[in-house]
């Protein structure tokens, strides 16, 4: 299976508990920690995708397109419930929010639009003459 299709599994699985959709089906929610051990560190036949770490799983998200969100809060002006909204909002920080256009809850179809982005960096460099 492609990393998009293998990700689609995933998200939509009930067995796994660290990655879901967000409430509008637009996102893949991540709790990163939580992701780590639960997929990424699978063993043999039960390994999932072909790393266990996970700066080099985001870098496949990034190759197939997708992006990571900021989630924004609205800030209380009393102190006790800033506070409170602090400790919230750290909680909710080791959730990574990741939006790919091409990849929605209800929309499989859309997944084969998913492609790896080519490097640009190999490219050869366009048409250059040093006798210029």
């Amino acid at each position: 299976l492609t990393f998009p299709k293998k990700l689609w599994k995933i998200v939509e699985s009930d067995q796994f508990k660290s990655i879901w959709w967000d409430d509008d089906g637009n996102c893949v929610v991540i709790d990163e920690e939580f992701f780590k051990k639960e997929v990424l560190e699978r063993r043999g036949p039960l390994r999932i995708f072909e790393t266990d770490c996970m700066k080099s799983f985001i870098r496949q998200l990034n190759l197939y397109g997708f992006s990571k969100m900021r989630q924004d809060f609205q800030r209380s002006a009393s102190l006790a419930e800033f506070l409170a909204e602090e400790t919230a909002a750290s909680a909710f920080s080791k959730l990574q929010f990741y939006y790919n256009p091409n990849f929605k809850r209800g929309y499989p179809h859309l997944l084969i639009r998913c492609k790896r982005r080519v490097g640009i960096k190999n490219k050869p460099p366009a048409a250059f003459s040093l006798n210029q």
